[in-house]
């Protein structure tokens, strides 16, 4: 089976991992790996500090908090993404409304912004799906004019560009991922940046169980969302890679692009003049003339020995979500379509030409043979 993703680790991060483990640096309260990553990763993006944390949902959970969110308040947010950004919003007793997608890049729409504000709204948390930034100028825009906390969820984007700048340096804070699958991984792990040294202090405290003096008095609720500091040790041998990760997330893109470049009945990933596209996740949409349903295609895909994934179901169809006091039923039909005719492809830097060229041409045997 050629699957959906591998990760890059090699010699580098086993002999990182083992002298944190031989430091003794196993907790997120001590040791020198953490303070490092969190400089050199804050530094690699162009923000002033970073903040490590357990994962990305406790990333965008602790952002949230750290923001002043709770209670009655809503938070805009993409519609097409994964439910850990609804969460965020959830487990803070805020209400979570969906904004509609794009139809060519698939993230957040920022025409939609205006109409679904209301006087409870206090933030925006659009995401860069699947590594393409979303329209940051105009969604900043709003969030001046209205006085809106802007997170970026940055779970899919690491190192991908708008107008020159990285993702997660444009809003109040940026979360990211460290996932498994993520362009660089700890396992587990997450991060929040801000340019902000009063938020920065408060995601410190909240994220280690708010402990002040006397140590086991607390003013405050806090979480335990720490890192370890053989994760960190991990990710500081990932960062040395990631350059040369996201290159080659581009060649798998690119060498798809131009494999299925003359498919019909298939929307390719786009990538704007003004932005660079990492390429997490490979995805493509069946268009309304394809022959094939997405269901169809992934079931042939997987006989042939080819792992998919379906896109995100959309926040407006979460059940979970809808117990929330307050909650409001807003129609997405963009991300709604996505969400049944998208798919994302084996998308791992370890994937060669020849895989490539025959998961290519097993779609184009599909398409065609329908």
């Amino acid at each position: 089976m050629i699957q959906v993703f591998e990760p890059e680790i090699g010699r580098e991060e086993i002999e990182a991992v083992t002298d944190a483990l031989l430091k003794g640096e196993i907790s997120g309260s001590f040791g020198n790996y953490i303070p490092q990553f969190e400089e050199a990763f804050a530094k690699y993006i162009g923000c002033k500090y970073g903040v490590a944390v357990s994962n990305g949902t406790t990333a965008l959970h602790l952002a949230v908090a750290a923001a002043g969110i709770g209670k009655g308040d809503e938070v805009l947010m993409s519609a097409s993404t994964n439910i850990a950004t609804a969460l965020a919003a959830f487990h803070n007793n805020a209400v979570s409304i969906p904004v509609d997608s794009e139809n060519v890049s698939w993230n957040l729409n920022p025409e939609l912004l205006e109409s679904l504000i209301t006087p409870a709204t206090k933030a925006i948390i659009p995401v860069h799906l699947y590594g393409h930034p979303a329209d940051m100028e105009p969604i900043m825009q709003v969030a001046q004019k209205h006085n809106l906390t802007v997170i970026e969820d940055c779970a899919e984007s690491h190192g991908a560009t708008y107008r020159g700048k990285m993702t997660g340096t444009f809003g109040h804070m940026g979360c990211f991922s460290f996932y498994a699958n993520k362009i660089i991984t700890t396992g587990e792990g997450g991060m929040i940046l801000t340019d902000d040294p009063v938020l920065a202090e408060k995601l410190r405290l909240l994220r280690n169980l708010a402990f002040t003096k006397p140590r086991f008095r607390h003013e405050v609720a806090g979480y335990n969302f720490r890192m370890t500091g053989y994760q960190a040790a991990m990710a500081l041998a990932q960062l040395q890679k990631i350059d040369s990760i996201i290159d080659k997330k581009r060649w798998v893109a690119h060498t798809y692009n131009a494999l299925l470049a003359d498919v019909s009945g298939l929307q390719l990933p786009y990538e704007a003049p003004d932005v660079k596209n990492v390429y997490w996740m490979y995805a493509i949409v069946l268009t309304a003339d394809a022959k094939i349903s997405r269901d169809q295609l992934m079931a042939s895909l997987a006989d042939d020995g080819i792992e998919t994934r379906t896109f995100f179901c959309p926040m407006n169809l979460q059940p979970c979500l809808e117990s929330m006091e307050g909650y409001r039923q807003i129609d997405c039909p963009v991300a709604e379509s996505l969400w049944q005719t998208g798919l994302y492809l084996p998308s791992s830097t370890r994937l060669n030409e020849e895989q490539l060229q025959f998961i290519a041409e097993k779609i184009k045997y599909h398409m065609l043979q329908a």
